[in-house]
């Protein structure tokens, strides 16, 4: 019986589908550390769980992993999905001998200097950037690459904590706002203009064995600055043509460069409008925004297995057939709140039909939702990628979310 150790603070339905999926694994032991455990239905999932009080304490989750190793005997894996937590879990893999995404591998992946440096040094295309510790680095780093751009903590994520400095009377105020020091810098890059996309990796053994492209509208930062926009994540149907064998390139020499054995990534790239393609991030993680689940449902299978697979078994169950195209909408609106009303479902429901293949809607009288997912969504899924194009502009067209 195999001793798996899965760190997951709280039971939010993002993990608990990752959890879900380790559980379908055989000849495992599933062993919780957690501050919340799940309820209801999935309060079974884990075999054991042992709770701590600070999920983010490296000390505490040590500890709760030592009790289980005085109780079944030595891990087989310790893995999480959490991007805050990812350096911890090579930390422990590292203190309890586990194989995994080792403290090396997991620093280059969490921290973006470190990350761009190892891109950069094997000639992959990234954003201009450096570590500010001062007002003056700050104004010297414009002076050298210009205006717009960004400014976010090296170990940020989800576009939290992120400015963007387009006119010079924004720089002092965005750089005080985010406090940097000498001893807690701030990563400045140079904006990137172009198209925004995410490509996907799964990978075993060194060896990336499948990859998935999907399209944003809008970018993610322009959602995190406008929390009223209405957004989407498109996976089309075709990811083999020519346009996107470079991206691909890059994707694997990605993962080689920053050092993954076996699990999954999730790249933010761009496409300039010359059609240059330079890479924003690469995290050692499942991606958010659903698009787990999209990709899953483009090829009919489970992802959420595919990376229990990955980080658990060391194995790669596919290839599969791509074939739907998917999107999702993002349900939000103009105002603050509770959720008071949720119009235009009714001419979804009836324009849409079958296209739609899951959709969790604002719940009314729920606070209004500060995660840049909004309060709801809608999935969809057909074989014609302009199908699933068409469909998406007509939920964000249609549904309005109001407060109050």
């Amino acid at each position: 019986m195999r001793n798996v150790v899965f760190v997951a603070p709280f039971p939010a339905e993002t993990t608990l589908r990752f959890v879900r999926a380790a559980r379908t694994l055989s000849d495992l032991r599933l062993l919780g550390v957690v501050h919340t455990p799940p309820g209801g239905d999935d309060a079974g999932l884990f075999d054991h769980v042992v709770r701590i009080e600070n999920p983010l304490s490296l000390d505490q989750q040590a500890e709760a992993i030592s009790e289980y190793v005085k109780r079944f005997g030595p891990v087989h894996r310790i893995v999480g999905i959490l991007e805050h937590i990812q350096l911890h879990l090579a930390q422990l893999r590292a203190h309890f001998n586990v194989e995994g995404l080792t403290i090396g591998a997991a620093e280059r992946f969490r921290d973006k200097s470190r990350m761009k440096e190892a891109l950069r040094s094997v000639g992959l295309p990234t954003a201009r950037y450096r570590l500010l510790s001062t007002m003056s680095d700050a104004h010297d780093f414009v002076r050298e690459v210009g205006l717009p751009i960004i400014l976010k903590p090296p170990a940020g994520a989800g576009c939290k904590a992120t400015a963007r400095v387009i006119r010079p009377e924004q720089l002092e105020p965005a750089v005080r706002g985010l406090a940097p020091r000498p001893e807690d810098k701030l990563l400045a890059e140079e904006l990137i203009v172009g198209r925004e996309h995410s490509l996907e990796t799964v990978t075993v053994g060194g060896e990336v064995r499948m990859m998935s492209v999907t399209d944003y509208s809008p970018t993610p930062l322009e959602v995190v600055e406008n929390p009223w926009i209405q957004w989407t994540v498109l996976a089309p149907r075709d990811i083999d043509s020519p346009d996107l064998d470079e991206v691909k390139t890059i994707g694997r020499r990605a993962v080689q460069a920053l050092g993954l054995r076996s699990g999954v990534t999730h790249m933010e790239w761009f496409r300039r409008p010359d059609g240059s393609l330079a890479i924003g991030e690469i995290a050692a993680r499942p991606p958010g925004a659903n698009i787990v689940r999209l990709t899953g449902l483009a090829h009919d299978t489970s992802v959420y297995r595919a990376w229990a697979r990955a980080e658990i078994d060391d194995v790669f169950d596919g290839p599969w057939p791509r074939k739907y195209a998917t999107g999702c909408a993002f349900l939000r609106g103009v105002g603050h709140g509770r959720v008071i009303a949720v119009d235009g479902v009714r001419r979804v429901q009836d324009e849409l039909g079958d296209l739609i293949v899951e959709a969790k809607l604002p719940s009314l009288g729920a606070p209004k939702s500060d995660s840049y997912e909004g309060d709801g969504y809608i999935l969809v899924r057909h074989p014609d990628t302009d199908v699933v194009r068409s469909a998406l502009k007509t939920v964000i067209g249609a549904i309005r979310v109001y407060y109050g």
